[in-house]
């Protein structure tokens, strides 16, 4: 592979992969996050309520939780061709029952189950990591993520033209319907199309299965407690879901899902401690260790970026609507133009780590998130429209270059754990959309803003202090025993 980029060189199998793979995460985003530009049509053609809307918004981000955790093993074990196949074709499945269900119950059930197409995202990070070295890996990776992305913008240009001019009141149905399957039909083509590694390279799996393999007992304990938000953003959605709140299920289920929460939870720290309570008794090498600090910071990191991507994207047009009085189209089209900055926005944090470090670029995009959502914590309905729309893009460009940023460092700190690292922190970027789609349900919109600049300005100190810049090699083995070194700067 040359040291140059070149995104225009299809030439080279590697730019090929790259584009392939950043078009398979648009097809996933264009189902997924179609829902927030088409919720005006849905709310207004079945009488919703507000509270009815933003309940699925939520459901929309909360299976993506478990599931990128759940495909980030799966990919590391069976390959990045076959997930992408699998997750795009079950999930435009899926979203076509959505599209055409007969109650809110069954939107609401459907809406949930659609949240695992969103773990895409996950399985083209491993692929981007086997295609490209480190000192290209930002580039790479921001361009996947971005115009992968971008997919949430395409949505918002085309569903709600499709639900207004096609099928009247149940134009919204064929706009979702349409887009699913586009994707089911990608998904298929992809799986032709794609290999898992260039000719000659070891896919690097995992020695075990069930949990992540961590190399110290500090990094043990630490694992065990990074699950805990997992689960407490799914005990967040129960709570919402229960009858002290939307009635959607109830007690005896409200009581039954945080049971299982806790069993499961439980399940996982056998498993944690089952991989790796060898640590205690024997410990790792020094060259096979990594530190998971690193992917504690990382997962609070995209909490931020990601988290308040999908939950801006998710109410925003809703949010123009009800303060600003704005027709829904236009809404829909100024909303659009927020996931849209994500073809330069992310691709350019993902650039910028490769130039000035890892490190440095997160620090720079958290003191903007941070400067960004505060401002608009203040914002007020007599405001002027552009002055809004203008302070949003500024937060969205900062938060998607975190994404970026965020992401050109996962693939640096244990190659074979790559994908089960990169569905990790993909699940706590979901994890920070139901915290934030949650608080957006209980708040001003105002009040939502101040919320993410908070805790914006908490994870700036903790990447300030606490993170540190990839450097020197990884340590990988190979099937025959031989050790492979895998430069990381």
């Amino acid at each position: 592979m040359s040291d140059r980029f070149n995104l225009l060189a299809l030439g080279k199998a590697n730019i090929r992969i790259l584009h392939y793979t950043w078009l398979a995460f648009f097809m996933t985003f264009l189902v997924w996050l179609g829902l927030g530009p088409t919720m005006p049509f849905i709310k207004e053609a079945l009488d919703l309520t507000d509270q009815q809307a933003k309940v699925l918004l939520i459901l929309n981000v909360a299976m993506t939780i478990p599931a990128r955790i759940i495909v980030g093993m799966l990919v590391d074990r069976l390959g990045p061709r076959i997930m992408y196949t699998g997750i795009l074709v079950l999930g435009g499945l899926v979203s076509i029952a959505f599209a055409w269900a007969d109650d809110y119950e069954q939107l609401a059930i459907l809406r949930f189950l659609s949240g695992f197409i969103g773990a895409g995202f996950v399985v083209g990070i491993r692929m981007i990591g086997e295609w490209f070295p480190a000192r290209q890996t930002g580039i790479a990776q921001g361009i996947y993520g971005g115009w992968g992305n971008f997919g949430s913008a395409g949505a918002a240009l085309t569903l709600p033209f499709i639900a207004v001019n096609l099928g009247g009141a149940d134009g919204w149905r064929y706009a979702i319907t349409l887009a699913s399957i586009a994707a089911i039909a990608y998904g298929i083509l992809y799986y032709f199309i794609v290999s898992n590694t260039p000719k000659g390279s070891t896919y690097f799996k995992p020695k075990k299965s069930g949990a992540m393999e961590v190399t110290s007992v500090g990094d043990l304990l630490l694992y065990i407690l990074m699950n805990i938000p997992l689960y407490v953003a799914l005990a967040v959605l129960t709570w919402k879901l229960s009858p002290h709140n939307m009635g959607l299920i109830g007690q005896a289920a409200t009581h039954a899902i945080y049971a299982g929460l806790l069993i499961l939870y439980a399940v996982q720290v056998w498993k944690i401690w089952h991989i790796n309570g060898h640590v205690l008794k024997k410990p790792v090498p020094e060259m096979h260790r990594y530190k998971f600090k690193q992917v504690a910071i990382l997962d609070f990191a995209y909490l931020v970026t990601f988290g308040t991507e999908l939950a801006v994207v998710s109410m925003l047009a809703m949010f123009y609507v009800s303060w600003f009085d704005i027709p829904k189209v236009t809404a829909a089209l100024l909303a659009g133009i927020y996931p849209f900055i994500n073809l330069v926005a992310r691709p350019g944090g993902g650039w910028i780590s490769d130039k000035i470090g890892r490190k440095r670029t997160l620090i720079i995009v958290f003191a903007g998130i941070t400067a960004s959502f505060l401002t608009l914590g203040f914002v007020e309905q007599g405001w002027p429209v552009w002055m809004v729309v203008a302070v949003t893009i500024v937060g969205g460009i900062f938060s998607k270059a975190g994404s970026g940023a965020v992401y050109a460092m996962v693939p640096l700190v244990q190659r074979r754990l790559t994908g089960q690292i990169a569905g990790m922190v993909g699940a706590f970027g979901n994890v920070g959309a139901v915290i934030f789609l949650t608080v957006n349900s209980l708040v001003d919109y105002d009040q939502f803003f101040l919320f993410i600049g908070i805790v914006a300005a908490l994870v700036f100190f903790m990447i300030l202090l606490f993170l540190e810049e990839p450097c020197g090699h990884m340590v990988e083995t190979l099937p025959d025993g031989t050790v492979q070194i895998i430069e990381v700067n």
